[in-house]
């Protein structure tokens, strides 16, 4: 009897510190339109690649920019463990992109939710904030952890790609939501961010100490390529436009960039080769090297605490 309670209590132990663990990603998954698909790049092709890797990789809680609603609709039917919460930028409904996060079902008790504009005036739909070519948006939720019940807040945005002083302006302002509405619960910041680790808006997201890039404080990092590739996996670039910044209660044991990829046959079949140092068994085509999406999804390993 006392070595059944011993396992028991060795299974809970194990269980509970597996718990405390939780992986977070980033996913500008690219959104569906014609011209990608007349290069060989469409959503069609590419979108259980591209759910398939996030499976694999198990990202307990993730967002994804530049989603559009028949994008959505495809995730949660290829990733039926996930539920999600966004809107259209456009309406507040389902009109133009979202920014949703995505999150195990089994894992998390949804608490809060909502969306508000990256803008002077957060709660008003549909507005373009200061310089910004689009309406931009933040998606958030408020998550409590099943097993060790911790509560903490997740925030997916994509920021505009022309407007400076958007981007300064809305990281303050991203900045001003965690401190208002976070308290002192953690809190996780995923997002394109359509600037470099070398930008003001990057670092506009570090003052005050409320937060910190989770590339940098990783313990252990595997990031050989930055996050954007242009549907060309042979582009290399030191530059990291999408981030993961999480408040200083949680630690960061992992980060990397995800740099893999697929292959699709050549218009025209192309010839059987043999590899010279290969075994005569194993012969090769010559197919397309491509990417799942115009930018490699970013993923980090927390640690909550209670």
């Amino acid at each position: 009897m006392k070595k059944i309670f011993l396992l028991a209590a060795l299974a809970c132990t194990v269980m509970f510190a597996d718990a405390q663990n939780l992986i977070v990603g980033s996913y500008n998954i690219r959104n569906d339109n014609q011209g990608d698909a007349c290069k060989g790049d469409g959503w069609a092709t590419r979108y259980k690649i591209l759910c398939d890797q996030v499976q694999w990789y198990g990202f307990d809680v993730f967002g994804a920019q530049e989603v559009k609603k028949n994008q959505l609709d495809d995730m949660l039917r290829e990733m039926p463990e996930y539920a999600s919460v966004g809107v259209g930028r456009d309406d507040g409904k389902e009109k133009g992109e979202f920014s949703p996060v995505f999150y195990k079902k089994e894992r998390f008790k949804l608490l809060d939710s909502g969306t508000f504009w990256i803008s002077p005036t957060p709660e008003k739909v549909g507005v373009k904030g200061w310089d910004a070519a689009l309406p931009r948006i933040c998606s958030y939720v408020r998550l409590q952890d099943k097993v060790t019940k911790v509560k903490f807040w997740f925030f997916n945005l994509h920021m505009d790609h022309v407007g400076v002083e958007a981007r300064r302006e809305g990281a303050k302002l991203i900045i001003k939501q965690v401190l208002e509405m976070c308290g002192k619960e953690p809190a996780i910041v995923t997002g394109d961010f359509n600037v470099d680790q070398n930008n003001e808006a990057y670092h506009t997201m570090l003052q005050g100490g409320v937060m910190k890039d989770s590339y940098e404080a990783a313990a252990e990092k595997f990031a050989t390529n930055g996050t954007f590739n242009s549907f060309n996996a042979d582009l290399h670039t030191q530059s990291r436009i999408d981030h993961i910044f999480v408040t200083n209660s949680l630690e960061v044991t992992n980060y990397a960039v995800l740099t893999d990829g697929y292959w699709t046959p050549n218009t025209q079949p192309a010839p059987e080769i043999k590899g010279n140092a290969a075994p005569q068994e194993i012969s090769f085509r010559k197919h397309i090297h491509r990417c799942p999406s115009d930018h490699y999804p970013i993923a980090a390993r927390l640690v909550l605490k209670k």
